[in-house]
Parts: C-alpha cells; structure tokens; sequence
C-alpha cells in the first residue's frame, strides 16, 4: 500500500495505527525524526511518550532513516501524511520535495497559524511550491473532531479531507475510510483550515470560564458565539458558511472546547486558577496551539475587519497578564447588540 506517515506525535502514532489495522496485509512505514525516539518504539512497538498502552499492529514499521519513506513504494502513487506541528511543516515539505519525485501527494494533519506570517498551513505550502520545480505536487489537510488515543484505540470517529485536488480526495478517502473511521470530502482548504486553527484558541476561553466555575450557561455562550466569530472571520477571507456548521468547525470546536483530553481546555483551566502561562505550559509538556496561533488569529480578524471579542480577550489573559475575572468581565459589560449584527 503507498501510504507513509512523517512524525511520531500522538496524532501521527494514531493515525498510523489507525492505518496498520485495516491495512493488515500492507506494510506501513512510520518516519520518526529523533533516531533514538524510533528505535525506542520500534522495539517496545508503543509510543510510550505519547499513547501509552497502545500497541502497534505487527505491520508497522518504524524508522528515523528518510530514504526509507520511498522504500517499497512507487512515489508515483503514494500518499505522504504530514503529522509534525505547524512549525515543522515546511522545513518537511522541503526535504519531500528534494529528495521525492515532482508528482507527490501530501496530507497535513497539523492544525494553526504561523504566529510570523499569519499564513494558513496551505499558504506556506503554495508559497513553497512556487518557488519550487514541482508543479504537479497534490496536496490538502485532514482536519476534524478527534483525539489521538480514541482514534489508536478503534472509537468512532469522522473526519474531513479538504483539497482542491480531486485524486488527492480519493487516495485518502480509500485509505482512510475504513473501520471506525469516516472521511467525508470538502473543496473548502480556507475553512477548514481555519476552523482548526480558531477552536483552539475558543477551547482556551472554555477552559478560563469553566476554570472560574461560571456555569454551562456561560460555556454555551462562550463556544456559540465563538462559533459566530469564527464563522465570521472564515467568510471575510473566503470560506464557505457551511463549512463552520460541519466536523472541521462546530464538531472540532465542541470537542476541544469540552473534551478533558484538550490540551487547549487545559491550559484555559490552569490560566483560571491563578497559573502563569509558562508554568501552564511547561506543565503542559506539548504543544498548545490556540497559545501559538491566538495573536495571529486577532490580527487577521483585524485585517479583515471582523470583530472577534471572545478572541481579544484570550489573547489580554495570555500577553498582557489581564487577570482572567477581568477578561470575563470585560466581555459581559459590551453593549447590547443584534445577535446576528456584527
């Protein structure tokens, strides 16, 4: 089977595994970039670090040497999955394309914003390509409600696969719809993308008011209108509407938002009770990216001119030590409005 995953995150190792099960008569590589990290799982066959107690399937196999990722494969035809961080994302797409064919098929699995930039993950990456001599490089974003250790463990999950690139659609819809897994299609890179990046941050403020024991009436009113926000903004730069009402918007916003498994809703809880933002994340031991990508998300909102309160007010608690009681407070003294005015 061409299929090879890049990174050896809890979200790589997931999908992965995910991969081995329903591809048992397939042997699936899995690239790890720290040499001592891969030939550590290669022999206990568990990412100890990140998924705990979850086996690999006898057919995956695990290795930190890059020319490996062709091994076996015809390039041709083979669907790279891309499931480092952000910021590793293009430092990874340019070591595909120096060492891969010109007719590669990349699937990213990160979701954010450049905090420098302010670039969406396919925006770097067409940036990338242009400066390149590989036109004919497909590519598109997975991007859903879904923790890593569910979908390892087999749970229910559906996902959605956004590409300009049909083909690119239907490689990874008859690799990965299989089992318990679900991949519905979308054309709409922007809102996908974008809604990935915004629930994060969304799932910050959850976890601040939920920190502060205000109540689910408030934690209802936080995510709904932080829907509104981001379904705003997402429209101002060209996403579909629908797109914030599917898996990649309102289902990955509930998820994180309300999920104990956030990393998000988690640094928000910490933030609530009085934890400075170096300490939460420090304690966090992973990445957060509503913390990474919140300033950029505020900054495109005002480009755009979209007011986005509920995201001004994580980034006062995160960058300008407001207490969050104040933020809080701050946004229950806005004056009244039209619910569906801006």
């Amino acid at each position: 089977m061409n299929v090879t995953i890049l990174g050896g995150g809890a979200w790589g190792s997931a999908i992965a595994i995910h991969l081995a099960k329903n591809h048992s008569d397939s042997r699936i590589e899995f690239w790890v970039r720290d040499a001592q990290q891969a030939q550590q799982m290669q022999l206990d066959r568990v990412n100890q670090r990140y998924l705990p107690g979850v086996h690999f399937p006898k057919n995956l196999v695990v290795s930190s040497q890059w020319d490996d990722i062709w091994l076996g494969q015809d390039p041709t035809k083979q669907l790279i999955v891309i499931a480092t961080p952000l910021a590793g994302l293009e430092q990874t797409c340019q070591h595909l394309i120096r060492s891969g064919p010109s007719d590669q098929h990349w699937l990213w699995l990160c979701k954010g914003i450049d905090p420098q930039t302010g670039k969406l993950p396919h925006e770097i990456i067409t940036q990338l390509l242009n400066q390149s001599v590989h036109p004919k490089i497909q590519y598109g974003v997975l991007s859903g409600p879904s923790f890593a250790i569910e979908v390892a463990k087999g749970l229910p999950c559906a996902l959605t696969v956004a590409s300009h690139f049909p083909d690119l659609i239907m490689r990874t819809q008859q690799l990965l719809h299989r089992g318990s897994m679900r991949i519905y299609a979308s054309e709409d890179v922007v809102g996908v993308e974008l809604g990935g990046a915004v629930k994060n941050i969304l799932a910050i403020a959850t976890g601040i008011v939920d920190g502060l024991g205000l109540g689910l009436n408030a934690r209802a009113a936080v995510i709904t209108r932080g829907m509104v926000e981001m379904s705003r903004l997402g429209q101002a730069m060209g996403a579909q509407a629908e797109t914030f009402s599917g898996l990649a918007g309102l289902g990955d916003l509930i998820l994180t938002a309300t999920g104990d498994l956030s990393r998000n809703r988690r640094v928000g809880l910490e933030l609530a009770v009085g934890k400075k933002l170096p300490e939460v994340l420090e304690k966090l031991g992973q990445v957060a990216e509503g913390v990474r990508c919140a300033q950029a998300v505020l900054n495109l909102a005002r480009q755009y001119g979209v007011e986005m309160p509920i995201v001004a007010a994580v980034c006062s608690v995160l960058f300008e030590q407001v207490e969050p009681a104040q933020a809080v407070a701050a946004l229950l003294a806005r004056d009244p409005r039209p619910e569906s005015g801006r």
